[in-house]
């Protein structure tokens, strides 16, 4: 993983951080779990079991015809995994490991290489489990059909790269009061299932009420994902620039904090806690 030497070219120290990025990847992924089969197979019964809540809740409260119009089941599995990679994202880079870590003695180690593989990690799963579920749901229950699948695949690296830009956040304020920003973390991502808006169409409610979720990036993306997946919707209200212009500006404010944070960051400073 660590090679003596620094590269010669720009290329080549591109590539040296590509491949540690990579191996970081590896080794965190083999790290949650050392059965790769049932490390994927537990990923995947977190969403299913998502989506199964999700389907029964709308059942039961009769929000089925306010759905789009189309597989009720493709319809929730869209906010599902768009919210799902979203927060696994958040968690994988906000838990990465810091300035602090045993592995930063290692000379070609740095944050960036942490954040960057556990990123990279948590969508490799996330696009490993998806095209399971579907995969099984198409061949073994009803045929699913997506409009655009292109536009599709790219709203969920934009859920993944705005859950990256919200995490960086998280990572670089924690060592400055952990408890605080751990249970801030908790409770946005408890909170988004409701702002995400993936219980309902946002074509379909009051204008007076998506001022409350207009805010939220992933509320955007999982609409867009919905016009993309359906041929019969049209997102009006939401736009996929805004999460790419609010998660950039949230990766380079985060970046600025990391790099203050790292130049005070100290073994002792959880001692007292």
């Amino acid at each position: 993983m660590f090679q003596v030497g620094a590269p010669r070219t720009a290329f080549g120290g591109i590539f040296q951080t590509a491949e540690l990025i990579f191996n970081v990847a590896v080794r965190d992924i083999r790290k949650n779990h050392g059965n790769a089969i049932m490390g994927l197979f537990l990923t995947m019964m977190q969403s299913i079991v998502m989506v199964i809540f999700f389907w029964v809740m709308l059942t039961v409260l009769k929000m089925r015809n306010s759905a789009v119009r189309g597989d009720f089941l493709l319809y929730s599995m869209t906010g599902i995994f768009m919210y799902m990679t979203h927060v696994k994202a958040i968690r994988a880079v906000a838990a990465s490991e810091g300035p602090t870590s045993a592995m930063m003695k290692h000379a070609p180690m740095n944050t960036i290489v942490s954040i960057g593989g556990q990123a990279l990690a948590a969508l490799y799963q996330q696009v490993l489990s998806i095209c399971v579920i579907l995969f099984v749901y198409h061949t073994c229950f009803k045929e699913i059909t997506i409009d655009k699948p292109v536009g599709a695949a790219a709203m969920l690296v934009l859920a993944w790269y705005s859950g990256l830009g919200i995490g960086m956040i998280f990572k670089a304020a924690t060592p400055w009061s952990p408890n605080f920003f751990s249970v801030l973390n908790t409770v946005y991502t408890r909170v988004d299932v409701i702002a995400s808006g993936k219980m309902f169409l946002a074509n379909a409610t009051p204008t007076w009420l998506l001022s409350w979720f207009w805010w939220n990036p992933l509320f955007h993306i999982i609409d867009q994902q919905r016009g993309f997946v359906f041929l019969n919707y049209n997102p009006h209200y939401s736009n996929w620039l805004y999460p790419i212009w609010l998660s950039t500006a949230l990766i380079i404010v985060g970046m600025m904090v990391d790099t203050f944070t790292r130049k005070y960051a100290s073994v002792s400073w959880s001692a007292g806690k």
